[in-house]
């Protein structure tokens, strides 16, 4: 009878804090398909001036060359979520089984996320002068935000970027070179065009040996929580993100088939960088009306959150690495790099996207 009892309450430990989890099938309880319980917002008290609420242009999400400060203003702040990696062919990888509390481990709970923060500050008056820093927080047994613990903290700087382009709307796209092997990170930052206080960020691992090819993909669902504090408050369970790694994928079918873009902006790199600031520019319009064309050949990674990445060569000296968010109504934004096979950045485009059957 005491095994028993012990069993139940086994079955009933709180669901992790800033993790998801896959848990073994139970004839007593039915997992959900994320297997998550849904946390509640708790009031954040802030008196400041929101990327939400920042003067527009008008809804355009390209951005004109002196336009460092409005980006600046809206890519500043504490940005708190969720973060996961993901295969090349896109399976969740598990968190490190000794950062895993051991009551989750007894279980046989799969803990696939992190509770991320990402403070983040950019110079409105100093172009290419941004900084971040990502914070991975262990995962906890309950709820309690004074218990989170940080686990990992990894700045970067703008400047040390081989490529940085950016719009006034808040999204941007740098390459990180990673040694001492030849590896290169190009993350793609995109911001919700309906909310400027939520965003995903797409950061795509390249190898870039004798041959490019893709390591895997991180993924960060995140939301502005207020100033620029240097992470120095944890968000806890007051996070409005939730995990999201162990959730249900993109249909590929939601990705495939013939796109056209009604709205696009561009950054064009030549081979020659500015002694100050290396190849770094502003998103500029770009004509838009571009058709677009994908198929199970592009190497189209589907993800959770309504996410997909793509990574595929262009002709024998180039490849493409390209990321996509599919919103309301068959609309979807991407994010496109196209690359030298050295890992020089040639060219960076953001666009809106529709399937052309959809365009009247």
């Amino acid at each position: 009878m005491t095994m028993h009892l012990l069993s139940a309450q086994r079955l009933l430990l709180p669901i992790p804090c800033g993790a998801s989890y896959r848990a073994p099938p139970s004839p007593a309880i039915k997992p959900s398909p994320l297997g998550l319980r849904q946390f509640t917002s708790l009031p954040l008290h802030l008196h400041a001036v929101s990327p939400a609420t920042v003067a527009t242009d008008g809804g355009s999400t390209s951005a004109q060359p002196d336009s460092w400060a409005e980006f600046a203003s809206r890519v500043s702040g504490e940005w708190d979520g969720f973060g996961a990696e993901f295969t090349a062919a896109g399976d969740a990888v598990e968190l490190p089984e000794n950062v895993v509390p051991e009551s989750y481990r007894d279980w046989g709970v799969q803990v696939f996320d992190w509770q991320t923060q990402c403070p983040t500050l950019a110079d409105p008056a100093a172009p290419c002068d941004l900084h971040y820093r990502l914070v991975r927080l262990l995962p906890t047994v309950g709820c309690e935000a004074d218990a989170a613990t940080v686990h990992t903290s990894h700045q970067r700087h703008a400047s040390s970027a081989s490529a940085f382009a950016y719009s006034a709307a808040g999204s941007y796209v740098a390459a990180w070179p990673r040694g001492p092997a030849p590896v290169l990170e190009v993350e793609h930052c995109v911001v919700h065009p309906d909310n400027r206080e939520v965003r995903v960020r797409l950061v795509q691992t390249v190898a870039l040996a004798k041959e490019a090819r893709l390591r895997g993909v991180k993924v960060f669902s995140e939301q502005w929580y207020g100033p620029y504090r240097n992470g120095d408050q944890l968000g806890g369970c007051a996070l409005r993100e939730a995990a999201f790694a162990a959730g249900e994928k993109l249909a590929a079918s939601d990705v495939t088939g013939q796109w056209q873009s009604h709205a696009a902006s561009a950054a064009r790199f030549s081979g020659e960088l500015d002694p100050e600031t290396g190849k770094f520019a502003g998103l500029t319009p770009h004509e838009p009306g571009e058709r677009l064309s994908r198929d199970d050949g592009d190497g189209i990674v589907t993800l959770p959150k309504q996410l997909w990445s793509s990574f595929k060569e262009k002709g024998d000296d180039e490849f493409v690495c390209e990321v996509g968010w599919v919103l309301g109504h068959g609309s979807a934004i991407t994010s496109r790099c196209v690359l030298s096979r050295d890992g020089d950045v040639k060219a960076s485009f953001q666009q809106s996207t529709q399937p052309r059957n959809e365009i009247h």
